[in-house]
């Protein structure tokens, strides 16, 4: 998710115990950084802004242009999305 999140920042996260599929609580994550774990790819986690949300299925995308995200996986289902970022912490750099 650069340039928004660096490799070694750390990341405060709010996981879901549900999915994200009650209307009102999901329009609530328009714009959100969120945590995404995709069907194909189980334990791989990844960090992707909520740009979009039609009929239950979301939108995802990095902030860079050069991101893996919806523009090449399509919609994303709720029940890929597990968490939430509240905020980043920022570790020192050298």
């Amino acid at each position: 998710m650069l340039p928004a999140y660096r490799d070694g920042d750390w990341l405060l996260v709010m996981w879901l115990r549900t999915q994200p599929s009650e209307e009102v609580f999901a329009q609530s994550l328009l714009g959100k950084i969120v945590v995404i774990e995709r069907e194909e790819r189980p334990g791989i986690f990844l960090i992707k802004r909520v740009r979009k949300i039609h009929n239950g299925m979301f939108w995802v995308e990095g902030d860079s242009a050069e991101s893996t995200d919806s523009r090449s996986w399509g919609w994303v289902n709720a029940n890929e999305i597990i968490g939430t970022v509240l905020f980043r912490y920022f570790r020192k750099r050298r």
